[in-house]
């Protein structure tokens, strides 16, 4: 037995030996990058439920990559060339999920649940069971405050679609400005693939900071007496009206934009799950189990599209950006239609709630109440704050619906 030998080659075949390799470099730095994205995950607290397991993620591609790349190994955990050859309409494998499933690795089969749709879609499910839709329906002028902040999306796309990205890229970009990551996910995955991971990490960065992104604006757009004003609770919501809502909402939206049904179709049955008062363990199922197993998947999953030669470009660097101002933009039109609200009702309605407008359920409606307990401390705005939330939610689903339908035939 040749010990040297084989430990020569041991050593040869090894990750460590393709860190020299030509492009290495670029691994290495997504490595670093996780390694930070799970400092912030679990050191900051910064959406720890999906950005440990995106950074995860990002860490066993990279990994792997080394000495995929390096040996030709056909043992990786994520093949990212099936997966371009699933997209090319000259390959055999164009949209062949035989192909995956027979030649994939780990993160090949995982990542399947996302490209199809599904752990979007089951993660609404679980967010429709968790979501009280009441401050919503006894007060639906909120639902024009959840849709003006989805200004951000569209100009976040006209912007994109100006610097050289496509339109089902731009329309993947100016997404983000909804706040919503499994709608964002949902989107991309369909429409561009291949900017998943960037729009993934930003689209849950900036929910993660909307309490230091929102607080500046708030204040920049509204004055000390407007944040002051106290709301004067809402009605109170019958049963049978919570049971019809979810079940007028999926006819309505359905009918009218057929591509929102995997979406609103999943948060509705969730709620119906939820407010029906039979399917109590069903409801419980899905708002933890349920949740909790897709969320692994999905962080997992969008993690592995993070291949250092793909993410460390310039296109990153404005998707950021990109999804920065958009995510500004939609937090400007929610409070600039509460400011307008609030002059029409002659001071009844605080413009503070308008800023939740964007659908991160509930963290955007904590910082509407902090912000105004700040200026008065008899100011409870949680819950008026969850009617233009949950609204907002509805809103990016459709928003997404749009323009899956104009850009994905």
């Amino acid at each position: 037995m040749d010990v040297i030998g084989t430990l020569k080659g041991l050593l040869t075949d090894s990750g460590f030996a393709a860190l020299m390799a030509e492009g290495g470099w670029q691994n290495l730095a997504m490595i670093v990058i996780a390694c930070a994205l799970l400092y912030l995950g679990i050191k900051k607290k910064f959406e720890p439920l999906l950005l440990v397991g995106i950074a995860f993620g990002c860490l066993l591609v990279n990994i792997s990559w080394f000495w995929t790349s390096f040996n030709g190994n056909a043992d990786a955990l994520f093949h990212q060339d099936l997966w371009d050859a699933f997209l090319d309409v000259n390959s055999p494998a164009y949209h062949s999920y035989g192909t995956i499933m027979a030649h994939g690795g780990l993160l090949d089969i995982l990542y399947i649940g996302v490209k199809s749709g599904l752990y979007p879609c089951l993660i609404f499910m679980g967010v429709g069971a968790m979501t009280d839709f009441g401050p919503l329906i006894s007060r639906p002028s909120s639902l024009i405050m959840g849709a003006a902040a989805q200004l951000g999306v569209f100009l976040a796309f006209f912007g994109a679609s100006q610097i050289g990205f496509t339109g089902a890229q731009a329309a993947s970009i100016g997404i983000i400005g909804g706040a919503d990551g499994p709608t964002a996910i949902f989107l991309t995955s369909k429409l561009a693939p291949e900017l998943l991971g960037a729009i993934a990490i930003a689209a849950y960065s900036y929910m993660a900071l909307i309490p230091m992104i929102q607080p500046p604006i708030m204040k920049a757009l509204t004055t000390k007496k407007e944040r002051s004003i106290v709301m004067k609770q809402a009605r109170e919501v019958s049963k049978t009206e919570k049971i019809l809502f979810p079940i007028m909402v999926t006819i309505f939206v359905v009918l009218l934009l057929p591509s929102t049904a995997p979406l609103i179709g999943c948060l509705m049955l969730g709620n119906l799950f939820r407010e029906c008062g039979v399917t109590e363990r069903l409801s419980d199922t899905v708002q933890n189990s349920l949740m909790n197993i897709v969320t692994i998947f999905l962080g997992i999953s969008v993690g592995a599209t993070t291949i250092g030669y793909r993410f460390l470009d310039w296109g990153t660097l404005k998707i950021i950006a990109l999804g920065l101002a958009a995510f500004v933009c939609s937090t400007v039109g929610g409070l600039l239609v509460g400011k307008l609200m609030c002059w029409l009702t002659k001071g009844k309605i605080n413009p503070l709630i308008g800023s939740a407008g964007v659908s991160a359920v509930p963290m955007a409606a904590r910082v509407s109440q902090d912000v105004g307990r700040k200026y008065n401390k008899n100011n409870y705005l949680l819950m008026h704050a969850m009617g233009p939330n949950v609204a907002g939610v509805i809103g990016s689903a459709i928003a997404a619906g749009f323009l899956l339908k104009v850009f994905g035939g």
